[in-house]
């Protein structure tokens, strides 16, 4: 294969965009809470905008992380795709690796043995089962 295929996924704008006014929201709670405690005096108040503002923002950066590890896992990998070249007059099988402007049909090296073009049978890829195993009950 000539190069590794990478895909990138990004979080969704919009879900960014709501995480990052929960976070401002949830900082500018915690100073309000803790303005009304240490200058105002009334602690009542302050508490409720001081956890308020902390558990907004526990959440808001737990959700931030949990979404980018999901991005990270569906991350694509590229699996290999193989072509297949046969001899039509002594039947030699050879299998290679993809090569960019292969196509079944197409003519290819002599065979080594009889001479003859060889001819490209098969291109498929090779896919890798990452299923998990598990145990079933019952």
């Amino acid at each position: 294969m000539s190069e590794p295929f990478t895909a990138q996924r990004r979080m969704s704008p919009i879900l960014l965009a709501i995480l990052v006014i929960a976070l401002l929201l949830s900082v500018a709670s915690v100073f309000q809470g803790v303005d009304l405690m240490l200058a105002r005096g009334n602690f009542e108040e302050g508490s409720f905008y001081l956890t308020l503002g902390a558990t907004t923002l526990a959440l808001s950066m737990y959700v931030l992380f949990q979404t980018r590890k999901r991005i990270m896992k569906l991350a694509l990998k590229a699996q290999p795709v193989t072509s297949t070249i046969l001899c039509e007059k002594c039947g030699l099988k050879n299998v290679r690796d993809f090569q960019r402007g292969d196509f079944v049909f197409k003519e290819a090296d002599p065979c080594p043995k009889c001479n003859e073009n060889m001819v490209i049978a098969e291109i498929y890829r090779e896919v890798k089962d990452t299923k998990k195993t598990g145990t079933t009950l019952g």
